[in-house]
């Protein structure tokens, strides 16, 4: 799974968040379009430099429209590594939401003015994403009242300290006062989200019960220890703090000033928050799927579209998960022969849940451990890249612990992409909270799904493509294509002598059962109406995972409707274009080809990944 954080991870820009400010001067573009179209009428140019013109026009305005987005948001701008606006947070209010759709749509009228006719077919592809998720911004507006801004998996509530702490840099004394004054930002931040969340509630929006003991605790640890609380350790914002400081001159009076904007603006604003939801809490009627909300299937189905990039209706996914269920059962029964396993199904994932040697002690050097065998993982595969793809990426990789202050809520593992100017590298966060929860043989999948070949794979090539438009290497992209790549890159080292210890094998094939079962339990909770025991107990019966473990998940698709179904939905997506290319292509087909047009032209929906890869082959037998 991706960090959420979108332009740090390449997922989704969030538009919807960005700050208002006056919308920018567009005459001077409207006027190169209008230009461009007269020269091109009345020249008599060779057409290959009135397309190349035309071609330098568009990527030109790409970019501007990237620009504009990003410099309304000062938290998207710190991800990229840049330090406009560096003291500020987005502005989440209503009426910054409603600016933001009316520069989308006026940044879609300026869009197509262009004339595609003349354009190539990178540049004609690039156009055709932009307008698709300028036009998915508008269409999907309805429903910006329908998610849950915090959460247990993530929130306004955990992305204030996550920024301060991964992404706001510290070089000099300005850096630090940019920290500071946000810092004292974010009670106008606070504020802000609750308005959005009393919107909700008034529509009858409110998050599952379950959520607020997570969230009010994530929330109460951010303003635990020093200086909250004088006798504690630090916490972990005023560790973060002097740490970055350490070495500047003046840095006692920026600690006091730092110390102040916690004391003083920090620390209540998260007070309030924690009284809110409080109240808010008990206005909880149960755990109920997306079905519950107002329009709930429209939204469900809207949310499916989405995620998937299909027009797959909720039973065919739901059926597709049934189905694949069973036949992993049936490899699972494999392996069981191989290790020579006495017992049924359920007695070896018993086995397997409890067994010992299968976990690394829950104290610091089991933790130190799981780490340096990671890197080792990411090590081994690193090597034998060379075999698997033709461009690697430049960006470096780091692996890390999930930070002490969300590590209870957090997910298994996660990704963070790069900075633009690749100074921050890419980190794969594993959670270490309860070894228990991290099983030895689930590692090796979780590394090469996550770092290698995976999403830092995915991501860091994407944000070096040569000549992309910066909305296709930093702004929006597909959950299909991410997360389809990341379990696909679980599955494809298989082939190259990857997972010779059986037990990671099946490793393997659990997180691979795993995302097919979760096909069924989404489909379950947002569509069949299932209640979230319901759902648990589906995991518990058909996968190797901890009831706990099976919990949290059903808990996590509850507050994500649809994000679960893309992982597989994805998956077979690129399985079914590789078997094609190997059919179709004999032996002119080379796997390293085959990665190099998955990842070439970077995120893309399904459907215009199958054109590419169709293009491709057509080519290769031409």
């Amino acid at each position: 799974m991706i960090s959420k954080r979108l332009i740090s991870s390449a997922a989704v820009l969030a538009l919807a968040s960005c700050a208002p400010s006056p919308a920018p001067e567009k005459e001077t573009s409207e006027k190169a379009v209008k230009a461009a179209s007269v020269e091109a009428v009345n020249t008599d140019t060779a057409s290959a430099e009135v397309a190349h013109s035309a071609n330098l026009l568009a990527q030109a305005l790409f970019d501007e429209i990237f620009e504009e987005q990003v410099a309304r948001s000062p938290e998207s701008l710190t991800y990229l590594g840049r330090k406009d606006r560096y003291g500020e947070w987005d502005d989440a209010s209503e009426q910054a939401q409603l600016q933001e759709q009316s520069l989308i749509r006026e940044q879609l009228k300026r869009l197509t003015m262009l004339d595609t006719e003349k354009l190539d077919d990178t540049t004609k592809l690039n156009y055709q994403l932009l307008k698709k998720s300028l036009e998915d911004e508008l269409e999907y507006f309805q429903w910006r009242h329908h998610d849950y801004p915090v959460n247990q998996m993530f929130g306004v509530h955990s992305e204030i300290p996550s920024l301060l702490i991964s992404a706001h840099r510290i070089d000099d004394e300005a850096d630090a006062v940019a920290y500071i004054s946000r810092l004292n930002g974010v009670p106008k931040k606070i504020d802000q989200l609750i308005d959005g969340l009393k919107k909700r509630a008034e529509q009858g929006v409110v998050a599952p019960a379950f959520v607020f003991p997570f969230v009010i605790d994530d929330s109460r640890n951010v303003i635990s220890g020093a200086p909250f609380n004088k006798d504690g350790e630090d916490s972990p914002l005023w560790a973060d703090f002097k740490r970055k400081t350490a070495e500047l001159e003046g840095k006692q009076a920026l600690e006091q000033a730092a110390e102040k904007a916690l004391l003083e603006s920090f620390g209540p604003a998260y007070e309030k928050l924690i009284s809110y939801l409080g109240e808010l809490e008990k206005q909880a009627e149960g755990n109920y799927g997306a079905w519950k909300l107002p329009q709930g299937d429209a939204y469900y189905r809207a949310m499916l579209a989405q995620m998937t990039t299909t027009s797959m209706s909720a039973a065919d996914i739901h059926q597709l998960g049934v189905d694949n269920v069973l036949r992993i059962h049936e490899e699972i029964h494999a392996i069981m022969k191989q290790v020579d396993f006495k017992g049924n199904m359920q007695e070896f994932f018993t086995f397997m849940r409890e067994d010992p040697r299968f976990y690394y002690s829950n104290d610091q050097q089991g933790r130190d451990a799981y780490l340096k065998q990671t890197q080792a993982y990411i090590d081994g595969m690193q090597a034998a890249l060379p075999n698997l793809f033709i461009t690697l990426p430049k960006a470096g990789l780091e692996v890390k612990p999930v930070e002490a202050f969300r590590e209870k809520s957090a997910g298994k593992a996660f990704y963070q992409g790069p900075s633009e100017d690749g100074k921050r590298p890419g980190m794969y966060y594993v959670n270490l909270y309860e070894m228990k929860d991290m099983p030895s043989y689930q590692m090796e999948a979780l590394a090469y799904h996550e770092a290698l070949p995976g999403h830092h794979m995915q991501i860091a090539i994407n944000q070096e493509i040569e000549g992309a438009p910066k909305f296709r290497r930093y702004g929006y992209s597909y959950t299909a294509y991410i997360e389809g790549w990341g379990l696909y890159s679980e599955k494809v080292p298989k082939a190259f002598g990857f997972y010779s210890d059986p037990y990671s094998d099946f490793g393997r094939l659990a997180m691979e059962l795993w995302r097919a079962a979760r096909l069924v339990v989404d489909t379950g909770l947002h569509y069949k109406k299932w209640s979230r025991e319901q759902a648990v107990d589906y995991l518990v019966q058909n996968t190797p995972n901890t009831p706990r473990d099976c919990k949290r998940a059903i808990e996590r698709y509850m507050v994500m409707p649809g994000q679960a179904t893309s992982y597989y939905i994805g998956m077979t997506s690129i399985l079914k274009l590789r078997a094609e290319a190997e059919q179709r292509l004999g032996d002119k087909y080379d796997i390293r080809e085959f990665h190099e047009q998955i990842l070439a032209h970077g995120s893309l929906p399904l459907d215009v990944l199958e054109q590419r890869i169709e293009t491709w082959i057509l080519s290769k037998n031409s």
